[in-house]
């Protein structure tokens, strides 16, 4: 590895060249995790993003976060681990693979499982990882040479022993319950792949008979029901009344009878049946209702008695009373519907909906029209039906025990703290958790079935085998849900379950895999200790809140399951990227923003800075396309000032430390620096990424660039170039975790240097602010602030040289005054500030610090055409920002208006009002 020379910089940033520059000079020469045997280890893993995926503008917000958590520790001398890799996503990966062999007159089920999953590794070599150059294109300094995968064989091997082992403490079985089935990929899918969208159906009402000739107390013999699935309740099993319901509490125990099948069934009482909705009576199929089945099961159903009226694709089966008439069976569920309805309308057991006309003629329908929540498949596309299987499933409630424990006690620290309460409520109320998928691609769950019935759960069919004895064995064809082999990502990273194989002295040569070659025992970093006592638990994760429960909540069940750690101290979630409008981002609304165009157009450092200033504990990030344009004026900025410098004789400093300083101005942003840093390190430790970014741009742009620059100009002796060149370095080291690429051209270009800039060391000022030199150039900031500002107000050209009366300074004033006349008339524009009364006639008044400056305006301006101007300008301002004012109070406006308009009218009611603000402060200072 070699460090780049200086060199004279370009006279427009453009970001595109030294982005690719810098990334691959970084990764080539094992920059993203140095050798460092001895420091303090700090770990975070990545969200493995699924390898069929594209970087979307969540994964630019997440992995930009992580980023500059990596690198400000990194600069900070830690051994940071970044582990990075990609989830094998099960159902995503097979239909990509199945869509290609589709495009060629080919399908999946013309080859074997071997033979189908051969091609599904061809399509990862070639194609999968598309996503991986993406994230270097963001900056993302992840540990590439231990790039992970959640099929590579130590994976895989980890996930097998986590199975097995959970299966033997009875926390992994084999039951019967409903889950969500997508008849199109004929597979369970987990509730975060169903999405809900609003379709139009109907509500229809039946009349079932009470069997026997039993009638209600009010004479009736049927009890009403509604469905907005009628075709269901060819699979019914009861119905259900609240207990209190007095119009059913003498029904309560008998016999009803559905029309179409003659099943004789209970009616029940549950209080899930609500007397205020509909008749107060609702049909129950445990077999194809998530609320059903649990109203069935305390009805006293098994679960193993409940009927299935559906095959995997959704059509009608017959049931195991076969009691569904023959003229359904084989029927697609939708027409099943159909014909459900007529053949209940001809048998007079339909209850029309009356509505009326215009004139006030009653009409009668099938069905009052409603708009349904209706369930669909992400990635297949199709209406989601609840199905009753056989699935694997994991006792969620026991394992959620200690992780409740730790999050109580404060071993883990979620932030903001505010979503600990979601966390509480989800996880003491937790369901138990289908982890087996009916797929090809993916960890093929180690069971095998005999055909007496029994099971045999091991890591290998040998081991199966001789549990089994000489019996045939079958091997579960199902594979694990993509969830569950991702929950081991913090620890199976680190090369669980091999034994911590420590060997002081270091040894070299890595412990491969056969598949990855990635060291998965022994740390690579020198310090002969295993990655996994190094660096598990991890320190931090940093995750978006939709996955709270689906992999965050996961990962501390299986770590304190399998490890018996918590698998990282602190979890900090993010909110959700949405349009400019707080809209979801969304193909089907056209509102999806590339985070690859923004780089393209940007650069990555503007599209970074943007995320992270945006970024506020608890809140959505509002994605606003001209703040990220001005994130790039921000890096041209810093690049204007550093070349600036660069043409002064200002190069980079060798020393950590801060130089000697003498001068005011000096001291003052060697101060500056002392207190940006510590803002900085605060906020970083708060996690608190917009507060860190504003610190950071503050300083760079107000107090260095606009200030120190302005103060200090055409006065380069040799103390000013060295403070100068220090505090240049500072900038660079406290804003390379936000803007990676910049900061490294530009420490290269101040000159020499014995390495890189992404392993410099943080910030060490040994300095402390100067009081009496913060006083004295705020002092001289706040006149030249106040001047410039009054100047604008009243139309007065900037440049103007003007003369203030102060007549009784205080003492410190007076010695600020007379330190500094050159700066003074340089940039105040002031050719002397006079102790002495000011004389007769129009001015204006300027404060800085404890003085009050009087400034003569006889003969600099009209004072009365100013006065005309002004009052006329303020008086067209108040009647704007009252008519706004009106408009805004005006409920039925708030209320009715497009959330736009309503938008527009604040902001302009704001514009207005700050402008006659400005406007009444400058006739005030006319007097």
């Amino acid at each position: 590895m070699s460090a780049q020379n200086s060199a004279e910089l370009a006279k427009t940033f453009e970001p595109a060249g030294l982005e690719a520059k810098w990334y691959a000079h970084w990764e080539q020469n094992g920059l993203f995790r140095p050798e460092r045997p001895d420091a303090a280890p700090f770990t975070i893993v990545n969200p493995p993003p699924n390898v069929t995926g594209s970087l979307h503008i969540g994964h630019a917000l997440d992995n930009t976060l992580q980023d500059v958590v990596i690198r400000y520790e990194r600069l900070r001398g830690k051994d940071a681990l970044w582990v990075v890799g990609t989830d094998h996503a099960g159902i995503a990966t097979q239909m990509v693979v199945e869509r290609q062999m589709e495009a060629k007159q080919d399908k999946r089920t013309n080859y074997t499982r071997e033979q189908f999953i051969e091609k599904v590794w061809e399509w990862k070599h070639e194609s999968g990882g598309t996503i991986t150059g993406q994230l270097r294109r963001l900056g993302c300094s992840m540990d590439w040479s231990r790039e992970q995968f959640t099929m590579d064989p130590h994976f895989t091997k980890a996930v097998v022993k986590v199975f097995v082992d959970l299966h033997q403490k009875g926390l992994i079985y084999r039951d019967k319950r409903l889950v969500n089935w997508d008849p199109k990929l004929k597979t369970a899918i987990s509730d975060l792949e169903v999405e809900t969208r609003e379709t139009q159906g109907g509500f229809w009402h039946f009349k079932y008979p009470l069997a026997d000739g039993v009638h209600r107390d009010d004479g009736l013999d049927y009890i009403e029901v509604a469905t907005t699935r009628p075709e269901t309740m060819l699979a019914d099993m009861c119905v259900a009344v609240h207990p209190e319901d007095e119009r059913y509490k003498s029904v309560i125990g008998k016999d009803i009878l559905q029309p179409l099948t003659g099943r004789r069934f209970k009616v029940v009482a549950d209080e899930h049946a609500d007397p205020e909705l509909g008749s107060g009576a609702v049909k129950i199929t445990p077999g194809h209702d998530f609320n059903d089945f649990e109203v069935g099961k305390r009805a006293g159903i098994k679960a193993g008695d409940m009927l299935n009226m559906f095959d995997a694709e959704a059509k009608v089966v017959q049931t195991s009373d076969g009691l569904v008439p023959d003229e359904f069976i084989g029927m697609d569920r939708f027409d099943a519907r159909k014909l459900v309805v007529e053949r209940m309308k001809e048998a007079g057991f339909l209850i029309p909906h009356i509505t009326k006309d215009k004139e006030g003629n009653e009409i009668a329908a099938d069905f009052e029209p409603r708009t349904i929540q209706t369930p669909f498949g992400d990635r297949g596309g199709v209406v989601i039906e609840p199905w009753l299987t056989d699935q694997w499933y994991v006792d969620a409630e026991k394992l959620a025990v200690a992780p409740l424990e730790a999050v109580r006690s404060g071993a883990v620290e979620i932030v903001p703290k505010t979503w600990e309460k979601t966390f509480f409520n989800w996880m003491e109320n937790i369901q138990p958790w289908c982890v087996s998928r009916q797929l090809w691609w993916g960890h093929r769950i180690p069971a095998w079935y005999a055909e007496d019935g029994e099971i045999y759960v091991a890591e290998s069919v040998e081991e199966a085998q001789a549990l089994a004895g000489n019996k045939s064995l079958t091997r579960d064809s199902d594979v694990l849900d993509t969830w569950f082999s991702s929950a081991l990502w913090p620890f199976a990273t680190l090369g669980w379950p091999d034994e911590p194989a420590a060997q002081p002295p270091f040894v070299s040569s890595e412990v491969e895999t056969p598949a990855s070659g990635i060291s998965t025992t022994l740390d690579a970093n020198g310090s002969g200790k295993s990655l996994l006592a190094k660096h598990y638990p991890n320190d931090l994760l940093v995750s978006g809140f939709d996955i709270l429960f689906f992999w965050d909540a996961r990962m501390m069940m299986m770590g304190q399951a399998m490890t018996g750690q918590n698998p990282w101290k602190r979890l900090y979630l993010h909110g959700l990227v949405r349009a400019a409008d707080g809209a979801k981002m969304s193909k089907s609304k056209g509102n999806v923003v590339d985070p690859l165009l923004l780089i393209d157009k940007y650069g990555a450092d503007a599209l970074r800075f943007f995320m992270c200033a945006m970024e506020s504990q608890g809140r959505d990030v509002k994605m606003d396309e001209k703040r990220v344009e001005g994130y790039r004026n921000f890096a041209t900025k810093l690049w204007n000032a550093a070349r600036f410098c660069q043409s002064n004789g200002i190069t980079g400093s060798t020393s950590v430390a801060a130089p000697v300083a003498t001068s005011a101005v000096n001291k003052w942003i060697i101060g500056e620096v002392v207190e940006t840093l510590g803002a900085l390190d605060q906020a970083m430790a708060d996690l608190r990424f917009d507060a860190a970014a504003n610190t950071v741009y503050h300083f760079v742009w107000d107090q260095f660039c606009d200030w120190y620059i302005e103060l200090v100009k055409g006065n380069f002796d040799e103390e000013t170039k060295a403070v100068a060149g220090w505090v240049l370095d500072q900038i660079l080291v406290m804003l390379h975790p936000f803007m990676p690429f910049v900061t490294e051209e530009l420490w290269h270009a101040l000159g020499s240097r014995d390495g890189e800039l992404i392993v410099a060391a943080w910030p060490a000022p040994e300095a402390s602010v100067d009081a009496e030199a913060k006083r004295e150039v705020e002092w001289l900031i706040a006149l030249v602030s106040a001047l410039r500002t009054a100047k604008n107000e009243l139309g007065i050209a900037p440049g103007a040289r003007l003369e203030a009366y102060l007549p009784e300074p205080s003492t410190q004033t007076r010695a600020i005054i007379e330190a500094n006349p050159a700066a003074i008339e340089r940039l105040a524009r002031l050719t002397a500030i006079r102790f002495e009364a000011a004389p007769a006639g129009a001015a204006m008044q300027i404060g800085a610090g404890d003085a009050n400056l009087i400034v003569p305006l006889e003969g600099v301006i009209d004072i009365t055409a100013e006065k005309a101007r002004l009052e006329k300008a303020l008086a067209v301002s108040l009647k704007e920002a009252k008519a706004l004012e009106g408009r805004l109070s005006n409920a039925s406006f708030v209320e009715k208006a497009k959330p736009e308009a309503v938008e527009k009218a604040r902001a302009d009611h704001a514009m207005h009002a700050a402008e006659a603000e400005r406007l009444a402060a400058a006739l005030k200072r006319l007097g």
